[in-house]
């Protein structure tokens, strides 16, 4: 059973930036490496979009939305995916979730709170 945990949400002003992570426990390193990892966030009275993946091979896709602001990153060797994200704007405000996607293996995390706000 893999476990994800994510951290690094909060309040963020207009403009600033902010890092998540998301440690995943319950899986090996020699596993985890293969993993596609994403993030997706939800917005208030919206559904789930996904705003980044980041493949074995490290490549990475953004939604258009976050494309050019968020930058996405792997470190296997601490079962860690992190989300830089600048430029932050108020229609960023969702909680971001982080998923594990391996062959049939589907796991998320229980999300962090980010809120852009003035």
């Amino acid at each position: 059973q893999v476990q994800l945990v994510e951290s690094g949400g909060g309040l963020v002003q207009p403009g600033g930036s902010r890092r998540l992570s998301c440690v995943a426990s319950g899986v090996s390193e020699r596993i985890f490496r293969f993993a596609v990892m994403n993030w997706y966030r939800q917005a208030p009275g919206k559904e789930r979009e996904l705003v980044a993946t980041i493949a074995l091979d490290d490549s990475t896709n953004y939604s258009d939305s976050v494309k050019g602001r968020f930058i996405l990153s792997r470190d296997n060797a601490k079962n860690t995916v992190y989300l830089q994200m600048n430029s932050l704007k108020p229609e960023d405000t969702a909680v971001y979730y982080c998923n594990f996607k391996l062959a049939r293996a589907d796991y998320w995390g229980q999300g962090t709170q980010v809120t852009v706000s003035s």
